[in-house]
């Protein structure tokens, strides 16, 4: 049984378009939370690795730490990346906004103002460029940016009573 979308929110859909500023403003603001999750990640790795070197399935070289283990490794680059995109694609498919993006009244979504798939997330956090394909809203007749037109998407600016409006679906 396919899954399904999230009901279209018509009022959502006829709000004008957000320029480069406003993105970078909820850019900026969603570094700082980033940064916050990142260290929470990163405490939590390395949690793990105390607790593997502690029932001895790794030992540390001589004046090593526990971060030795974590430097370099693929695999906690890729837990972070994983992290990142938790951040992001769960604000995203779940309310159309991050926290950044509800401090500068932005929402992305469908043009039918639904709220975009875990697959249209996934597209647009690959095709983001760190922020920087945004840069395409400045040269774009339709204010979208690379990341936007990728994956099917718009990012809106609502209104402040629309940006009050508790559209978060639930978790499943």
């Amino acid at each position: 049984m396919p899954k399904a979308r999230s009901m279209p929110n018509p009022e959502h859909a006829n709000f004008p378009r957000a320029g480069f500023a406003r993105r970078m403003g909820a850019i900026l603001y969603d570094l700082l939370a980033i940064a916050a999750v990142l260290m929470l990640a990163a405490g939590a790795a390395l949690g793990v690795v105390s607790l593997v070197i502690a029932t001895g399935l790794v030992t540390l070289a001589e004046g090593a730490d526990h971060a030795s283990v974590l430097e370099g490794n693929w695999l906690y680059t890729m837990y972070l990346l994983a992290v990142i995109f938790g951040f992001y694609a769960g604000f995203w498919v779940r309310g159309g906004q991050t926290l950044g993006m509800r401090a500068w009244r932005l929402k992305v979504q469908n043009t039918d103002g639904s709220c975009i798939s875990w697959r249209q997330a996934a597209i647009r956090f690959a095709t983001a460029a760190l922020g920087l394909s945004n840069i395409g809203v400045l040269f774009d007749k339709d204010e979208l940016a690379w990341q936007d037109r990728a994956a099917k998407t718009e990012v809106v600016i609502l209104s402040p009573e629309a940006n009050k409006f508790k559209n978060w679906k639930p978790f499943k």
